[in-house]
């Protein structure tokens, strides 16, 4: 049907000819049963172009494709029709395709491919068309281009009320505003609100996260559960960076309770990470196990998000001391990832990739590994709670760097004396650690003494915001510092705590990676 409509002729036989030049074996292969679908050899098919530009005049040519593409779109198939229609820059038609084809391609998440195809378009084109301008946007965000994304929702903005989304009302640009289908333009107020909301979690803005998740539950229809979904998780992750992690927990549980089976498959990423926060190990593993059962009954293709479920049970694995394990479920998750279009898992990979390097004593690899995660880095709501900086600057610690560790400090003009917070309680810990290093090696004299007194308050902190992950870890270093300082009994208080936390959940790397210095704490303690 596709060569019968590009040829226009009534009594055109595209499947004769099909089928006669797949019998005389003239280079192309049929791609189903039905003998519908064919591909030629490639060289072929460029022998049959060249023949086309000369048999024809490039008006003509035109014609054939915006013939193909007619019949592409008609038929379900709007990336073919995109590619036809920016094969003789079309790009009216192209900015009309690409926005009536959004809706399936934002459901699958597949906007990276669909952005690049966006990003040759004249930006006038897309400028003067509101929808589109929110669904680059959007595009953007997903691909961790936060800039390019605020630019986009400010130009859609133009064309909006005032008030609706921001607040404020712009100057409307000097060009006629293009709509394609109405219905998307009623809906964009709510899916303008949506992309501030999550561009603001991802950037750090906590309060700008609140308003917008509010506007969106403002505007979003009566009974339209998707939107109180999106507004529910945004929410929780706002709630997740503040470190209350009850209220987070709760907050996208609620949201995955809206949510399809599968489509939960990322929320349980979140869930599962909370838990691992808040020391409860066992819950969180269960969380995993649940999610990947729910993922390898349903066959292939694995859903977005399977690859993080690996990524993170890996590092539960670690931690209890399944080295084996935890290297198969990376593999696993690599495997899976790579056939992502998102690019957001690949930073994820190599962070977790570096920590089991580090447990198994390669320093120099697993440095390398968070530099590469660096470079992969891509921004999204998810709150960053284990800086790669951080995580660098503990293995220059190991490695006895503690000069490049002290670099580290200064540039993120850490102090003893900051406000205690849950985003930078990491960073903290990572503080702390280089204290007592320095004063081990002689370098600083009352390093501990700070490092303890800054202990002391993150301990408190974490207590009071029920992250007993961290507690473990606190009560770990004072042990260190208090033995270090030959101050022994408070060492064993410490360290006899933490054990007690640890043991019901399987914690063990979290002491061992310690070294020789915890071992023979613990023989001390035994």
């Amino acid at each position: 049907p596709l060569c019968d409509a590009v040829l226009g002729s009534p009594s055109a036989s595209g499947q004769e000819t099909l089928e006669y030049l797949e019998r005389a074996n003239l280079f192309i292969v049929p791609l189903d049963n039905e003998r519908r679908w064919y591909r030629y050899h490639h060289l072929f098919g460029e022998l049959l172009r060249k023949r086309l530009g000369q048999s024809l005049v490039p008006g003509e040519i035109a014609g054939l494709h915006i013939q193909a593409s007619e019949w592409y779109e008609q038929n379900g198939f709007p990336s073919d029709a995109i590619h036809h229609a920016f094969a003789v820059e079309d790009f009216e038609r192209v900015a009309k395709l690409a926005e009536l084809e959004w809706p399936a391609i934002h459901e699958n998440i597949q906007s990276i491919k669909w952005l690049g195809l966006l990003k040759k378009l004249p930006e006038e084109i897309i400028r003067a068309r509101p929808v589109l301008c929110v669904k680059c946007a959007w595009a953007f965000l997903n691909a961790g281009e936060l800039e390019a994304a605020e630019a986009k929702m400010q130009d859609a903005e133009y064309w909006l009320e005032p008030t609706t989304i921001t607040g404020e009302k712009s100057d409307a640009p000097s060009i006629e505003m293009v709509v394609v289908d109405e219905e998307q333009f009623k809906s964009l107020p709510v899916l303008l609100a949506a992309a501030r909301a999550y561009h603001a979690q991802a950037i750090g803005d906590i309060s700008g996260t609140i308003k917008y998740t509010q506007r969106v539950l403002d505007l979003s229809p009566e009974g339209d559960s998707r939107w109180h979904r999106g507004a529910s998780s945004l929410l929780g992750l706002a709630q997740y960076a503040s470190g209350n992690l009850d209220a987070a927990y709760r907050a996208i549980s609620d949201g995955l309770a809206r949510a399809g089976p599968y489509d939960a498959i990322s929320g349980n990423f979140l869930l599962a990470g909370i838990k691992l926060a808040q020391g409860q190990l066992n819950t969180a593993l269960s969380i995993y196990e649940k999610a990947l059962r729910l993922v390898l009954e349903r066959g292939e293709p694995m859903p977005l998000g399977t690859e993080d479920l690996y990524s993170g049970i890996s590092e539960l694995h670690r931690e209890r001391g399944d080295l084996e394990t935890a290297a198969q479920d990376l593999l696993t998750c690599k495997k899976l990832g790579e056939q992502v279009e998102l690019p957001d898992w690949q930073h994820r990979w190599y962070i977790a990739q570096a920590r089991l390097h580090e447990t198994k004593g390669d320093l120099d690899g697993a440095l390398d590994l968070l530099e590469e995660a660096e470079r992969r880095f891509v921004r999204t709501p998810v709150p960053i709670i284990r800086p790669i900086a951080a995580l660098k600057t503990r293995i220059r610690i190991a490695q006895g760097k503690i000069a490049e560790a002290l670099d580290w400090v200064l540039a993120r003009d850490l102090s003893v004396d900051d406000d205690i917070s849950y985003l930078h309680e990491f960073e903290h810990m990572t503080l702390a650690r280089v204290l007592i290093a320095q004063e081990k090696r002689g370098l600083v004299d009352g390093s501990i003494h700070d490092a303890q007194g800054l202990l002391e308050r993150l301990l408190q902190a974490a207590e009071e915001g029920g992250r007993k992950g961290s507690v473990i870890e606190i009560l770990v270093l004072q042990a260190l510092g208090h033995d270090a300082q030959g101050n022994l009994p408070p060492a064993l208080v410490s360290l006899e705590r933490a054990l007690t936390l640890a043991e019901p959940e399987g914690y063990v790397r979290i002491f061992v990676d310690e070294g020789e210095a915890m071992r023979l704490l613990i023989e001390k303690q035994s």
